[in-house]
């Protein structure tokens, strides 16, 4: 079987690199773009470049901006009492997205997972620090994933505010919305039944 151009294979395989992509769906992202979306091959790749040049880390959350600080930090209409400490950007988008929160938010950019050779250098945890110590933030909310690195990075976060009068709180895991108890994996209903709460009797 004849193999692929070079080239041709080096793209494939950047395609193929990308989260939730596989190789036949690299295979046919890159087709398409050769054969029938050249124009639209070019400004994704003018695109790309452009957000590799001129994004980067907003000074205050760490969220990904072209601007010294990102339009919510800036956000004068925002609670800046209330900080939400989140593990990527796309977590903060889903909050957005909710529109459910109006604080400010801190993103650590992954989770404490000493093997990978992350620690809090890594996830900056010093500049989390740093907001905390300017005493303006009166709750923390955890928003760290369910898993024992998430834990560990929630519980080294406590530590951080242990000796200040801010409360801290964790988003709650469990079923979701419209979800039948049937189809709930083990591990999510333990969660749910552990984060129970007291329901009005009227």
């Amino acid at each position: 079987m004849k193999h692929f151009s070079p080239i041709l294979q080096d793209l494939i395989n950047a395609f193929k690199g990308l989260p939730g992509i596989g190789v036949k769906s690299a295979q046919r992202i890159v087709f398409n773009l050769i054969q029938h979306n050249q124009e639209k091959a070019l400004f994704l790749s003018d695109t790309i470049k452009n957000a590799l040049e001129n994004i980067n880390e907003c000074s205050n959350c760490r969220m990904y901006t072209d601007s010294d600080l990102c339009e919510i930090c800036s956000d004068p209409q925002r609670d800046s009492a209330m900080l939400c400490v989140i593990e990527s950007p796309a977590d903060m988008i889903a909050i957005e997205n909710s529109m459910s929160f109006n604080g400010k938010y801190f993103v650590l950019m992954g989770k404490l997972s000493p093997l990978d050779g992350i620690g809090p250098d890594q996830l900056k945890l010093d500049m989390l620090e740093s907001i905390v110590k300017e005493g303006a933030i009166r709750e923390i909310i955890l928003a760290n994933s369910p898993t024992i690195e998430g834990e560990a990075t929630a519980s080294y976060i406590l530590g951080l505010i242990e000796n200040t009068d801010i409360e801290a709180t964790r988003i709650a895991y469990g079923v979701p919305m419209g979800g039948e108890l049937e189809y709930v994996d083990s591990s999510t209903l333990t969660q749910a039944l552990n984060n129970r709460s007291l329901v009005s009797k009227k």
